[in-house]
């Protein structure tokens, strides 16, 4: 088992286990998240028999930078696994601080046909390491701090709940990884029963829902898993979140030109999220070779914005990153995955 994905609960009760006292716990913690050690050896103040039995139940290896696409504010990475499969992260600079998208599966079976993640159907579930290690790795690559994370790369993070869960209780501990709950953010399509899990954890990391439309007929075209659980289960979801968690929520729009970004869209969708505590970002659409969606223009998406203003809908427009990389969430593995 790979060190890198206990928590550290979990460790402490692995050492109560092995008749250790659970503070070497912490002290494990602080070589692997503060010292950025790569061998169990160099935990100097660990006595030797108790490294030797961490050598015996865990390891420390790390996951491989295959390649890596930098542009401006933004670096993209692609990883390899032990098994030889690949995700990718991708890491954006923001006047706030390092903002590092992660990848939470190999492959995703949701199915949206914009999505060229989607396109490559779920492989598996990453282990709870293979995400803490994301983030290490391009901190260690670029000599930077991660100050905020965002589950929105490969992946449906709640078809992957247990090891998403245990992934941000490891980054953020104060003895971990130390990333506030509040700069933390997972995105869902729209799992309604793992929301409702998720609302009766009452954690302060954000919740944002990958909307793209504002009516179900619309949404099942785009998204099958709309089918499952459509819009007003959705809603009702949110709803019941905002009223436990007192926690605004983000729903993501990417603008399709010609599909979802007329004004009679804009209108349905403020009146959808009308008098909700949540916000709309819209972004915009990250255009590939192997899918034929288009993006909007820029003065539509202002005119889609004036409009859910003029309805009092908080609304932003993301910024756009990645111009000069494969900027579309799974382009960067596709391509390579291809090319072999």
């Amino acid at each position: 088992m790979n060190i890198y994905g206990k928590t550290l609960k979990e460790l402490e009760s692995y050492f109560l286990d092995i008749g250790e006292k659970k503070f070497k716990a912490i002290q494990v913690y602080d070589w692997l998240y503060k010292k950025r050690v790569h061998s169990f050896d160099e935990m100097s103040n660990i006595k030797k028999s108790v490294i030797g039995k961490l050598k015996e139940d865990f390891n420390i290896k790390k996951i491989s930078i295959l390649r890596v696409q930098n542009g401006k504010d933004v670096h993209k990475y692609l990883f390899s696994l032990s098994d030889g499969q690949k995700v990718e992260a991708v890491l954006m600079n923001h006047d706030y601080g390092n903002s590092l998208c992660v990848s939470t599966q190999v492959g995703c079976n949701m199915g949206c046909v914009f999505c060229e993640s989607g396109r490559l159907k779920k492989v598996r579930n990453l282990e709870t390491y293979e995400m803490v290690l994301q983030i290490l790795m391009v901190e260690e690559d670029l000599g930077v701090r991660i100050s905020h994370v965002v589950l929105m790369g490969i992946g449906e993070p709640f078809d992957n709940y247990d090891n998403v869960m245990r992934f941000i209780d490891i980054i953020n501990s104060d003895y971990g990884l130390a990333i506030g709950a509040r700069h933390i953010t997972v995105s869902t399509c729209g799992i309604v029963p793992k929301i409702k899990e998720f609302t009766s954890e009452r954690r302060q990391v954000n919740l944002a829902i990958s909307l793209h439309a504002p009516n179900d007929e619309l949404r099942s075209r785009l998204m099958k898993i709309n089918k499952v659980y459509p819009l007003k289960e959705v809603i009702k979801a949110v709803k019941d979140y905002l009223k436990e968690n007192n926690r605004k929520v983000t729903f993501e729009y990417i603008m399709l030109k010609d599909v979802n970004d007329s004004d009679e869209c804009a209108l349905e969708l403020a009146s959808l999220l009308k008098g909700m505590m949540a916000y709309v970002n819209l972004i915009p659409y990250n255009e590939t070779s192997h899918i034929e969606f288009k993006k909007t223009d820029r003065d539509k998406i202002m005119r889609f914005y004036d409009i859910l203003k003029r309805n009092k809908i908080n609304v932003t427009v993301r910024r756009e990153f990645g111009s000069e990389v494969s900027a579309a969430c799974g382009q960067l593995r596709s391509n390579f995955e291809e090319a072999e």
